[in-house]
């Protein structure tokens, strides 16, 4: 509920009605987390190591979280649609990401701390998206609504903003003047068009517009560091900079590795249309997605132990089950120690929540949220934080399935 209401709480920069907003994508970095361990008698074993007791799951529940000072934000924008005045027929519009930034105001900045004072009316970001550096320090202004400092960097849409925002947008008008909104299509590459379905059966979609900043398979990986006005005095994680990475695993009927047609499949009659969406097979047989990597201290999936690390290529199955969640039910956010799971959505829609536990060398740890609907699923890797909830009206159907435990 916590997580809920600080995606709600984000102000977009312009209108609503340009942003899909069934398709944004929240990074909420955290510093600390306080977690509940398994159930019954070793419910005071923290150290993953020890959680050997398997009638929980080897589960701990989230407790309580701490957030920096950071948030990161991603979606699908359009302008609304534009009339070619000739022809006296709306163009359909171009469909582009967008990457919004927003850092906290106030006192308790990592930023105000090393100052010793307020930061000034705008801060300076240094922005890499994928490997590709922003070219110099991007002004990010304070927004007295939010009270954070704020930037939202859109791909060229090849409309004229001023134009379109003018036209009854006071409010994207406005963030566009005072630079809270910029296009950078240098660093926020691709449309959602190149991921339409037509023309691309047996293709790797993972080499489709490979860099564009909402692609459906590949990581978007960011690198932040936040400077006062001056540029002098900066919070830059000790000089290594924050890196981030929009990485959850989520598959559907609009984000499959491959997709084609068959005919008379398998001996059969007429035409079959499939989607791959997760694969140790052919192309994908080094893709890993299925596997996992087992600790010295986890269990494999014949439940033994062995001296050293190890690799499972495959995804073991001890548990399959279906769940109705109802108007504001949620499956609360924990993690478990060995089991690898799949949420598959298979009526209504959801907010999905992950990330991970412990700090990973190339990026920060985050809550990722994304919105599932019907046809979707979210894989979970062993440790992985996960939970979800039904934020809508209408019961939601799961299928939850994963093994290990």
């Amino acid at each position: 509920m916590r997580l809920m209401a600080v995606m709600e709480s984000q102000r977009l920069a312009a209108e609503r009605h340009f942003y899909l907003t069934d398709d944004l994508q929240a990074l909420v970095p955290f510093s600390h987390l306080d977690f509940a361990g398994p159930a019954g008698v070793e419910a005071g074993v923290i150290d993953p190591r020890l959680q050997d007791n398997k009638t929980d799951f080897q589960k701990q529940n989230v407790r309580d979280f701490l957030l920096t000072d950071t948030y990161l934000l991603r979606g699908w924008v359009t302008p609304s649609a534009w009339v070619d005045l000739e022809a006296k027929e709306p163009i359909p519009d171009t469909i582009v990401p967008f990457l919004k930034l927003s850092y906290r105001g106030g006192p308790d900045s990592r930023l105000a701390a090393a100052l010793g004072r307020l930061p000034s009316a705008s801060i300076k970001l240094f922005l890499k998206v994928n490997g590709r550096e922003a070219g110099g320090l991007i002004s990010v202004p304070y927004d007295e609504a939010s009270d954070r400092y704020e930037i939202e960097l859109w791909g060229d849409c090849g409309k004229d903003l001023q134009a379109v925002f003018g036209a009854g947008s006071p409010r994207g008008l406005e963030a566009l003047k005072r630079g809270e909104l910029i296009v950078r299509p240098d660093l926020i590459q691709g449309v959602q068009s190149d991921f339409d379905r037509e023309g691309k059966d047996g293709v790797d979609i993972r080499g489709v517009s490979h860099d564009c900043a909402m692609h459906p398979l590949n990581p978007l990986k960011i690198e932040v560091a936040w400077a006062d006005e001056s540029g002098q005095v900066w919070d830059s994680n000790d000089g290594a900079n924050y890196r981030y990475e929009f990485n959850m695993l989520l598959r559907g009927w609009d984000a499959h590795l491959k997709a084609g047609q068959s005919s008379n499949p398998h001996g059969g009659v007429g035409v079959l249309h499939y989607r791959n969406l997760l694969s140790n097979y052919f192309g994908f047989a080094g893709s890993g997605e299925l596997g996992r990597d087992i600790e010295p201290w986890q269990f494999d999936a014949s439940g033994n132990k062995a001296a050293g690390p190890r690799r499972e290529p495959f995804f073991s199955v001890d548990y399959a089950d279906l769940h109705i969640l109802k108007n504001n039910c949620g499956i609360g956010l924990h993690r478990h120690r060995d089991n690898q799971e799949i949420f598959f959505l298979l009526q209504g829609q959801a907010i999905m929540a992950s990330g991970d536990w412990y700090q990973f060398p190339d990026r920060e740890r985050c809550f990722e949220l994304r919105t599932l609907r019907a046809g979707h699923f979210a894989m979970v890797k062993p440790g992985g934080l996960h939970g979800i909830m039904n934020v809508t009206d209408s019961d939601i159907h799961l299928l939850m399935f994963g093994g290990y435990d």
